[in-house]
Parts: structure tokens; sequence; C-alpha cells
């Protein structure tokens, strides 16, 4: 992953964290801990709260489903989900080439899971038969 996707995909996290309206501490952790572990700096992530990268094209399907996992799980961290995050989630997800009926099966199956975490593995079923 070079610096400018790992840049982006850090500011359509924040992107969709400012969503709502508000940005929680649980949220803000999220951000910084997913940073750290791809070499992204605090400072570098509080740069992007103020000047946010555009989105990165996106072209294997693995790459987008790790993506669209990561916004999933940025919506949820803060166990609030809001009708516009919702929304950007699935502008983000039809910007990335994902068919609707996926993104409104996940949206419907990360209901059945505690905290609404879609096993990793449960994401990838449900994009395969949408794609298959």
């Amino acid at each position: 992953m070079d610096l400018e996707y790992k840049l982006s995909l850090i500011s359509d996290l924040i992107v969709l964290a400012k969503a709502d309206d508000k940005v929680t501490s649980h949220e803000y952790d999220f951000m910084y801990r997913l940073a750290e572990r791809m070499e992204i700096s605090k400072e570098q992530v509080d740069h992007l709260f103020e000047n946010p990268k555009p989105s990165q094209p996106i072209f294997s399907e693995l790459e987008r489903i790790t993506h669209f996992h990561k916004l999933l799980l940025m919506m949820n961290v803060d166990r609030e989900t809001h009708e516009k995050e919702i929304h950007v989630l699935r502008e983000f997800g039809l910007k990335m080439g994902i068919r609707p009926g996926a993104i409104d099966q996940i949206l419907v199956r990360m209901n059945d899971y505690e905290d609404k975490l879609i096993p990793a593995q449960e994401l990838i079923s449900i994009f395969q038969t949408y794609y298959n």
C-alpha cells in the first residue's frame, strides 16, 4: 500500500466519521490505531482532518472489500449508526464499484451481529454472492 493510498483511506474514514456532525473518541481511537499500523503519524492524521485527500481508485476486488470493511468498522465503532453515515458509506461503496445489492445486504446483515460487526468471512461471502 503506497503512502497516497494510505492517506486517502484515512481521509475516507474521517469523512465518514464526520458524517453525523461529531467525531467520537472511539472513532478517533480507531483512526489513530489504524494509521499507526500503516505507519501514518498522529500529526499526519490531524492534518488530514483539515485537509483530507481525495478518494483513490481501487482496482482489485480484495482491496475494495478491505476498504469497505474498514469504512463499515468506522461507522460502527461508536455503536451508533446514523442515517448520514449510512448514506456516506453507501456513496463510498458505489464510487468503489460495489453493487447496490451487496451494499444493502451488508447493511441488513450487520444488524445480525453483536456491535454490528460482520465477520470478514461473512462479508466476503456476501461479495461472492453478488460478483459470481
